[in-house]
């Protein structure tokens, strides 16, 4: 039987807030639906003729990979742009180039700088418009990472997650995604490097507690996550980081600190030695290839839901 669905209005997935919690469910379910159907070589392409464009300023692996092989999968075309090679490159107007690419496609993709980049661009769009990556926020990674852990942990409503390192992206993300789903973020940063609020987008400190000592973020946490220690577009910070940061590196003495059946995660690309140890990224509480497929069965969740609204099969 065809799947049935609703014409969906105009959503944008700017930030891990964007959606409810009921959205954020659904999306949930229809990635593991999906990834079984991946898994047992079914065809479901219920995106035929539709396109998506996906405009990088920031390389990439993942997101290209994930973004443009699921629109395939789905039946429909992906169309790789480099600001580089555009004339967004030359200085055209964000809000110009909005809405010329959105006429000529049905979803657009960006991996950028600043949030404010993305905001003015689905201001203008006709189409939706999915954050790939901002320099304050990766819901992209953290709706893979969630699917992850309910996966191998069931729900994480309650659960205790520990983040360990740099207050980026994607701890700003997760941040409000425990607001969103009742979970626990402990943060450890060095001085200088602590959460700011206002730019994760909290609305209040009740699901996020920081810790100066990151063996004690660490206590008790079913989930202990970090990243690079410099994030892209900070690599002239590299070796006061290093500095830094020598003190924050998940090894196996601080995964011991979290319960015993603990997950580790990492968005990947990791440095081994620097924010993880070799035997905690490839020990057997390591769930990183896990999360980083999980970004394919994710993202075709999330573009089902914004092109189609919500599928029930």
């Amino acid at each position: 039987m065809p799947a049935s669905h609703s014409n969906p209005p105009l959503r944008h997935f700017l930030q891990f807030k964007d959606f409810s919690p009921e959205v954020i469910a659904h999306l949930f379910e229809r990635s593991r639906v999906i990834k079984d159907r991946f898994k047992r070589f079914e065809r479901y392409m219920p995106l035929q003729d539709r396109t998506l464009v996906m405009i990088f300023e920031k390389q990439s692996t993942r997101t290209r990979l994930s973004f443009e092989a699921g629109m395939h999968q789905l039946g429909g075309a992906a169309i790789y742009l480099n600001t580089r090679d555009t004339q967004l490159g030359r200085g055209e107007p964000v809000e110009d180039a909005a809405q010329i690419i959105s006429r000529m496609c049905d979803c657009v993709m960006i991996r950028t700088f600043e949030q404010t980049i993305i905001d003015r661009f689905a201001e203008y769009s006709r189409v939706p418009v999915i954050n790939g990556l901002t320099n304050e926020y990766h819901p992209c990674q953290i709706l893979a990472d969630i699917f992850t852990f309910i996966e191998h942990r069931g729900d994480i409503r309650g659960k205790t997650v520990a983040w360990i390192g740099d207050s980026n992206n994607v701890c700003n993300t997760w941040l409000q995604a425990a607001e969103l789903l009742d979970f626990q973020v402990r943060v450890s940063t060095p001085p200088g490097y602590e959460v700011e609020p206002e730019r994760a987008g909290l609305h209040s400190s009740s699901h996020f507690q920081a810790f100066a000592d990151p063996m004690e973020a660490a206590k008790g946490a079913d989930l202990v996550t970090t990243d690079v220690w410099t994030s892209m577009g900070f690599e002239s910070e590299n070796e006061a980081r290093r500095r830094d940061f020598a003190d924050w590196c998940v090894d196996a003495e601080m995964m011991g600190q979290a319960k015993p059946n603990a997950l580790f995660m990492h968005c990947l690309p990791a440095h081994r030695g620097e924010e993880v140890s070799g035997e905690v990224i490839d020990g057997p509480q390591s769930v990183v290839w896990d999360e980083a497929e999980n970004r394919l069965h994710a993202q075709k969740a999330l573009l089902e839901y914004l092109l189609l609204g919500l599928v029930k099969d």
